[in-house]
């Protein structure tokens, strides 16, 4: 960003804090407008990034045709309503035809499309479509679980609510055995002692 428009989402921080009743002069204040302008970048980096290209530079051969699961892949974004947090766990698991990618790039493409402000269905299915088109895989299957700071810090205040969202692509949604296959997987413990 330029120094103009930094300045000027600066200014804006200013505003806000100003609006609901704050004094922007406090001592602890002063520099908040400038940390918050770098936590944005940082939290919106998404919009810079592309999810192809990600996926494309870590495909590999393969003779391999058994589901692939990633699970409880954690993220955090924004309500794009309220600009208020989601946070919560992704489900990624895919089916290849004759390519895998590298497993660190699936978390990296549920921060790509979390990094951006969204609803949670918008999500999941990008997420879905990314990894559909990037790949060609034989299916794609996308499930989330979020809670949704719009709802517990505002508005019905439902505390620990949680929303469920899912993404069936391919074998995914024609067949009811990997289906059933996928859901008994991300709906067992984790073990995290191995």
């Amino acid at each position: 960003m330029s120094d103009t428009q930094n300045s000027k989402f600066e200014n804006a921080v200013t505003i806000m804090m100003e609006h609901v009743g704050e004094d922007s002069q406090r001592e602890g204040l002063l520099d908040t407008p400038q940390r918050v302008r770098k936590a944005y970048e940082f939290m919106y980096g998404g919009y810079k990034e592309n999810p192809k290209e990600i996926l494309s530079k870590a495909l590999f051969s393969s003779s391999n045709d058994e589901m692939v699961l990633v699970k409880d892949i954690e993220f955090y974004s924004t309500c794009e309503h309220h600009l208020l947090p989601i946070i919560g766990r992704v489900h990624v698991a895919y089916i290849p035809d004759g390519k895998v990618v590298g497993l660190s790039k699936i978390p990296r493409v549920v921060n790509v499309f979390a990094r951006r402000m969204q609803i949670q269905e918008q999500l999941t299915e990008q997420i879905a479509d990314a990894i559909m088109d990037a790949i060609a895989p034989k299916g794609v299957a996308v499930v989330i679980q979020a809670r949704h700071m719009c709802m517990e810090m505002r508005g019905v205040e439902k505390i620990n609510s949680t929303t469920t969202s899912s993404a069936l692509r391919g074998l995914f949604k024609k067949d009811e055995k990997t289906r059933s296959e996928f859901f008994s997987l991300i709906n067992s413990p984790s073990n995290t002692h191995f």
